[in-house]
């Protein structure tokens, strides 16, 4: 079971290596057999290489089982004709990375909620309103004069109905519903589209509810009945905004997993930023990056059948949660007092000391 790790920029490389040090344990522990395959990107590739992302690693995601992603300091590189390419856009738009899963449960002394969260964001990952990964041949943003800017939104059938499909299967294992979240009474036809190819997926699901809520509501709904939401599925950019939303209210930006998932290929990806302010002082926390490994390694086991992993995946959610449960036990932006190193050995622990499953 090989995994490309890229560990990015900023906190990247510091958060890597503890969620590395989180898989080896349960490599050992269950007898994985993992094998991690890391490259540099971003900066660091950019001043050896000249490119952020270069092609021969680019090339590797489909020959490996998995990739991990650590956080990418975008908005610092240069111009792409200079080498500078976003990792994360690259990824999911060469490999068709369709839908972006995000898990959001509060957790009760950290949450700001009056009711629990626990639900799931499953975005569209490939186009919408992000003009740097929608157009085959040139940018989807361009200005006709120096006042007046244009930017191009696209919505397919094909993306539309792959993301809801992915919605309406983790709703059967959950909680059987889905919302779909929109703005068809603004964006007639693009939403309306997407509108139209989440109601054709609803029909090959009659176990699932079905609820359409327009985004502003959406959005005041998490806050004042988080608990009604089981499974929401949405286009790009309201599902950027809503997750990261979500996650703050539950507790933390850095409390939550998150995975890109296409057809045969997963990327686990934190998701938060690179924080390039706190980079290099052992303060960072790692449990968002942690957390989408054990994503990764469960959407593994499910392809494979694989018992052990999925065992691995249960049991790296577990520590976590035994961990983060003790105040005394979290990392500084979180109320508590460790650093990146003692609470990466806290959860080795926890890990170590759980028993094993019943034979």
């Amino acid at each position: 079971m090989k995994m490309l790790v890229l560990p990015g920029d900023g906190i990247g490389p510091e958060i890597t290596a503890a969620t590395l040090e989180v898989l080896g344990t349960v490599d050992l522990l269950l007898d994985l057999r993992l094998e991690f395959e890391k490259h540099d990107i971003g900066l660091a590739a950019l001043r050896s290489s000249g490119s952020t992302f270069p092609q021969e690693i680019l090339e590797r995601v489909n020959q490996v089982d998995g990739v991990l992603l650590g956080p990418v300091s975008h908005y610092d590189y240069p111009p792409q004709a200079a080498g500078g390419i976003n990792p994360s856009a690259e990824l999911r738009t060469k490999f068709k990375l369709y839908a972006n899963i995000r898990p959001c449960r509060s957790r009760p002394d950290l949450t700001v909620l009056r009711r629990p969260m626990d639900l799931v964001i499953v975005r569209e990952n490939t186009e919408g309103f992000y003009s740097d990964r929608n157009m085959f041949l040139g940018p989807a943003e361009f200005m006709p004069d120096e006042d007046t800017a244009f930017s191009i939104r696209k919505i397919t059938a094909a993306a539309s109905s792959a993301v809801a499909r992915t919605a309406f299967e983790l709703a059967q294992e959950r909680r059987s519903k889905v919302t779909a979240v929109h703005k068809a009474n603004v964006l007639k036809v693009s939403d309306g589209l997407f509108l139209r190819e989440v109601r054709r997926v609803a029909e090959r699901f009659p176990d699932v509810k079905l609820e359409e809520l327009i985004v502003d509501a959406a959005a005041a709904a998490l806050i004042r009945r988080p608990d009604s939401f089981d499974v929401i599925v949405t286009t790009n950019m309201f599902g950027d905004l809503l997750s990261d939303e979500a996650s703050e209210l539950s507790g933390s930006l850095g409390l939550g997993g998150s995975v890109s998932v296409g057809n045969g290929i997963c990327v686990a990806q934190a998701q938060h930023g690179s924080a390039p302010d706190i980079a290099g002082c052992n303060v960072a926390n790692p449990t968002s990056l942690i957390l989408s490994a054990s994503m990764l390694l469960r959407w593994l086991g499910r392809r494979d059948g694989d018992r052990r992993l999925l065992d691995a995946a249960q049991r790296i959610d577990a520590a976590v949660d035994e961990v983060l449960d003790v105040a005394g036990s979290r990392t500084r932006d979180v109320g508590g007092e460790l650093d990146t190193d003692q609470f990466c050995a806290r959860l080795i622990a926890a890990l170590q000391n759980e028993p094993g499953p019943p034979s």
